[in-house]
């Protein structure tokens, strides 16, 4: 098949470098010149340098548009720009993290439209060349089938790690959440391997409890493997600031939580830890020390 993929950032580069890999004929798009150009000389791919172009430069029906693009405006853009250059039955695939609300409205815009769509929420990060990719879709069954080959070019196997989960919307929703419970499951590490870094009279080796953990224990994982990476690399994680960031999707599975009266004290208490790692003024934990030294003489420790 051939499909035009439109931003050429990590994750889309290297969804491209597979599809070319496995038989596909891609054209990418991207803002500036030499992430095209960069992407043609090293990834197989063949360029356009407008959206008006890789689109032109599709040939098969359906045209098949493949966007990742950073969520938001600059998703919604593209999908605009492109329903008024595609006709009845080309298909747009928003393979981005969209939040799902968004989803459904560009559903409707390409619909009016005659274009078919298809949101895929796609997750493997930069192992995904090498290891396939996780793909949750949303959208027609029939329309989704047509992209069989293309899904099952970027799954870890033909019939592994994808799948139509529901209508338009279910594929990022389904995605949303998942990284809902990815934010738990990374602090739940975090906050183990802290408490045995704490236990400095023992004088524990994380790294290799991280591969004995690896073998026969309830908590191996693909995101122990990758602790384990980063202990091997840096066992006092000393180069890393304690900063972390938060790619929206773990705010909207705890508001849908909310939405939907459903619990989630785990996915909620990660996205807070999240919020706290960047915050170097801290006043709330100022105001707790001023409030213990207030009402019990507690000790308190100056700022510089």
């Amino acid at each position: 098949m051939e499909i035009a993929l439109i931003g050429l950032g990590k994750m889309g580069l290297n969804m491209a470098t597979r599809l070319v890999r496995g038989g596909h004929r891609v054209v990418g798009f991207a803002r500036t010149k030499e992430t095209v150009d960069d992407a043609v000389r090293n990834n197989g791919i063949e360029g356009a340098y407008s959206l008006e172009q890789a689109i032109g430069k599709l040939t098969a029906s359906p045209r098949i548009v493949w966007v990742m693009v950073p969520a938001g405006a600059t998703t919604t853009q593209t999908i605009e720009q492109a329903a008024k250059m595609l006709a009845k039955e080309d298909i747009v695939v928003d393979g981005g993290n969209t939040n799902y609300k968004d989803t459904l409205r560009h559903a409707a815009t390409l619909e009016a439209n005659g274009v078919d769509f298809v949101d895929c929420g796609t997750s493997g990060g930069i192992w995904g060349l090498s290891e396939g990719y996780s793909l949750m879709i949303g959208g027609k069954p029939e329309v989704a089938e047509k992209l069989r080959p293309v899904f099952e070019t970027l799954a870890p196997a033909r019939d592994q790690g994808w799948g139509r989960v529901g209508p338009h919307g279910a594929g990022h929703y389904v995605k949303m959440v998942h990284n809902g419970i990815e934010y738990g499951m990374m602090q739940a590490f975090a906050e183990g391997f802290g408490i045995l870094k704490g236990k400095r009279e023992f004088d524990l080796d994380l790294a290799q409890i991280s591969h004995i953990w690896q073998h026969g224990s309830v908590v191996r994982s693909w995101l122990l493997d990758l602790a384990a990476n980063a202990l091997d690399q840096d066992p006092d994680l000393s180069a890393i600031k304690p900063w972390v960031a938060d790619s929206g999707e773990g705010r909207w599975t705890v508001f849908e939580s909310i939405d939907l009266d459903v619990p989630a004290p785990v996915i909620t208490l990660a996205l807070q830890m999240r919020f706290a790692s960047r915050d170097e003024e801290n006043y709330p934990a100022r105001m707790l020390a001023a409030l213990r030294n207030q009402f019990g003489g507690h000790a308190i420790k100056k700022s510089d």
